[in-house]
């Protein structure tokens, strides 16, 4: 009978013609909720344990007896990670687990187009299921609020509209595998320097406005199926069992009912982790990069611990059955829809969406007399330097590391599209990390160099005062304290030198295009030297194609910075009032923590910019194009008939040069006689629009009332007031293009 039963859980009920014999929950013409109470009132104690606790490195056993089969977790955002030993981090060396590598989560965010949003959760879920995943861990939705956090290449900016609407999108096309997505890492985890201690003190009113939107979206909008919470704490309580967060929030006010899943060793304790809504267990005894104890499963503090104590009368089966009921209801989702499409690996589909979302998010910060894009019948000689032009980026980084099947690098990208219509002379300028390895996979390449730093600066200039144009490859890369999990950046200059070396190149060449690769802000205080500059990020597999595309003029640029590029930390309200990376505190288990006061408040990025009148290198939402656009007068009409104060706000926009191109219309809103402090502007809405040239479009925007209200923590509500308020519109934060007040009178 346990093997028709099995039978029968794998294929569908249906599909044996048993449908009236089989129990409910193997029944997928019932609703999962009679599916998942069925299948509840048959386990046992020892079965319902074992479902909320890992089983392997990324596994959690299901129930054998009933035919329930096992949750396999992978690794994302940005690829499906390569496969692990069962007990070990070690490469279990498959010659068929090499994914797509797909753009940073900053890529993505940097298009501000939420069809790429789909198409990436689309791609990427199709390589989870494929891959016979249950659940991809990602995507991240942090705000940025520091540019030295080591892991901001995988999220989506500083602002929580933005990330909000494109959060949701991506959710949705994973989840339309059948594959769960893993939100993270719930909530403010906003660095990783002392990322299992850090301690981050926040007001209400900050929460609500800043940090929680896009996991409030990605839930309740975007219904996903799980959520991650994070290494740090909360109100001295750490964030995965955090009642506060998970309880009350996640699962109380905005009625989420997928499962929560603890960040790999970030459990601590068994009465927190019962009590604080935490539903699995994965990665216990390891920090998530090292090894953990082999063969510790049982041991796990949602495992015997927990068992032994429902047994002697210290935890009753309440919180346990609400854990058990969150995994099932997980499973049916996941592995025991039996229509889940079969999904696709490495399919000339991914190629092509890994490229599209790059050359979508690519920014052009800086054009002066129009360098780019390159013109190649006058141009005849090309000096590309710097290391970041041959480095391969898909390893490294932490957790995010992948095993990519290919990955073209930007030299490569230019030789292939120029070909013999230039010359190009590479010169490597400076050595950073020639290594290529993380976790066991190695991308094969040895960039050793045994020249000293002023031989390759020597080099460098010769070829550059020698070339028509120089484009430079620099940035920062996937090492300890650059772009990298577990530890953050200790500066916001570019690393190895570049500022100087990118300086002494413009000198003996002005016609320098800087082409800088990173996930997160640099300074750049070489900017007003050089011609051009583009925001470049990790763009994957295709990587030097999707550059070559944009430099050459073949596809026009038409990324925009989801975050402000300051031009010192003191323009970032983190580090001017905050207390980065806080102070020794002692918790109330007597533990050591960091104390992080977030002083600044709702003032992240473009907010602390308007509100001190800074001006930083290149302001939120900037990004420029090879054509331009022209912005007429909006108008405002009130809808009428409405409940609620609702308006539509309408601006022309005209391509006015001389080719094809995107433009992102952004819309902030001002309240200008609020009875509380409030940003001088906030954005409310934007949209991607693509013109001829010549060509007009009316771009329109609905104002209601969450475009116009701030959270009020005495009444733990959101509100709103009449009063002046402008509509602003514009090419960036720091672009407004035309402005038009409205009223709100009741």
């Amino acid at each position: 009978m346990k093997t028709i039963i099995t039978a029968i859980a794998l294929t569908g009920a249906s599909a044996l013609g048993m449908t009236a014999a089989v129990p409910d929950y193997l029944n997928d013409n019932l609703p999962i909720e009679q599916r998942v109470e069925d299948a509840l009132s048959r386990m046992t104690l020892r079965e319902k344990i074992n479902i909320i606790h890992a089983q392997s490195k990324f596994s959690a056993p299901g129930v054998p007896r009933l035919g329930i089969p096992e949750i396999w977790c992978t690794d994302g955002p940005l690829g499906v990670r390569p496969e692990v030993l069962w007990d070990e981090w070690e490469q279990a060396e498959w010659t068929n687990d090499s994914c797509t590598a797909f753009p940073s989560l900053t890529a993505l965010a940097a298009t501000w187009n939420t069809d790429m949003a789909q198409l990436y959760g689309q791609s990427i879920g199709e390589e989870a299921r494929f891959r016979n995943k249950s659940v991809l861990l990602g995507p991240g939705v942090n705000i940025y609020r520091t540019p030295l956090n080591g892991r901001n290449f995988e999220y989506m900016g500083e602002d929580p509209y933005l990330a909000s609407k494109m959060v949701v999108p991506y959710v949705n096309g994973v989840q339309s595998n059948g594959v769960a997505v893993c939100v993270k890492h719930f909530a403010l985890n906003n660095n990783e320097i002392n990322r299992h201690t850090s301690n981050p003190i926040v007001d209400d009113r900050t929460l609500y406005e800043i940090y929680l939107p896009a996991f409030r979206a990605a839930a309740q909008e975007g219904n996903a199926w799980t959520f991650m919470g994070g290494y740090n704490l909360f109100r001295g309580e750490h964030a995965s069992y955090n009642p506060i967060l998970m309880n009350d929030i996640l699962k109380g006010e905005w009625g989420w009912d997928g499962a929560v899943i603890s960040d790999w060793g970030a459990v601590h304790d068994t009465r927190t982790a019962v009590s604080g809504g935490l539903d699995m267990e994965f990665g216990s005894w390891t920090n998530g990069l090292t090894n953990g104890t082999s063969n510790a499963y049982d041991n796990y503090y949602l495992a015997t611990p927990y068992l032994k104590g429902i047994q002697d009368g210290t935890y009753t089966t309440t919180e346990l059955d609400d854990k058990v009921r969150r995994v099932l209801r997980l499973t049916f989702r996941t592995v025991m829809d039996r229509n889940r499409p079969f999904g696709s690996l490495n399919s000339d589909e991914h190629v092509a969406a890994c490229r599209e979302i790059g050359q979508e998010g690519v920014v052009l910060l800086q054009n002066r007399n129009d360098l780019l894009p390159l013109q190649l019948d006058k141009v005849k000689k090309i000096a590309v330097l710097g290391e970041n032009a041959i480095k391969m980026m898909t390893v490294g980084g932490g957790s995010s590391s992948l095993k990519a099947r290919y990955e073209i690098t930007p030299l490569e990208g230019l030789k292939k599209r120029i070909g013999d219509k230039a010359e190009i002379v590479y010169a490597r300028a400076y050595v950073g990390d020639p290594t290529g390895e993380y976790n066991g996979v190695i991308t094969g390449q040895d960039l050793s160099d045994p020249r000293s730093p002023e031989e390759l600066r020597d080099e460098a200039l010769k070829v550059a005062k020698d070339a028509d144009v120089v484009l430079f490859f620099g940035g920062l890369n996937k090492s300890n304290h650059q772009d990298c999990e577990d530890t953050d950046r200790e500066s916001l200059d570019l690393p190895y030198n570049q500022n100087e070396l990118i300086e002494a190149i413009a000198a003996v060449n002005p016609n320098t295009v800087v082409v800088n690769i990173s996930g997160t802000g640099v300074a750049m205080p070489w900017a007003n030297k050089v011609s051009s500059i583009l925001q470049a990020w990790y763009l994957g597999n295709e990587t030097g194609n999707t550059l070559a595309s944009i430099l050459t003029g073949d596809v026009n640029p038409s990324g925009k910075l989801p975050y402000t590029y300051y031009a010192t930390l003191d323009q970032c309200g983190a580090h001017k009032l905050g207390e980065y990376p806080g102070h020794p505190s002692i918790d109330k288990l007597g533990n050591e923590v960091m104390d992080m006061p977030y002083n600044e408040g709702i003032y992240v990025g473009y907010r602390f910019i308007d509100k001190n009148k800074l001006k930083p290198t290149f302001p939120f939402g900037h990004g420029l194009s090879y054509t331009k656009f022209e912005y007429g007068k909006a108008t405002i009409d009130k809808k009428e008939g409405s409940a609620d104060d609702t308006f539509t706000v309408t601006v022309p926009v005209t391509n006015i040069g001389q080719r094809q191109g995107k433009e992102i219309v952004q819309l902030y809103i001002s309240d200008v006689k609020s009875s509380i402090d409030r940003p001088v502007k906030e954005l409310k809405g934007f949209k991607k629009i693509d013109l001829q040239p010549g060509q007009t479009e009316e771009v329109s925007f609905e104002i209601n009332k969450d475009a116009l209200s701030y959270f009020d923590a005495d009444k733990h509500a959101w509100v709103y007031e009449p009063g002046d308020f402008q509509a602003l519109i514009g090419a960036s934060s720091g672009d407004i293009r035309t402005k038009i007040p409205f009223k709100i009178t009741k």
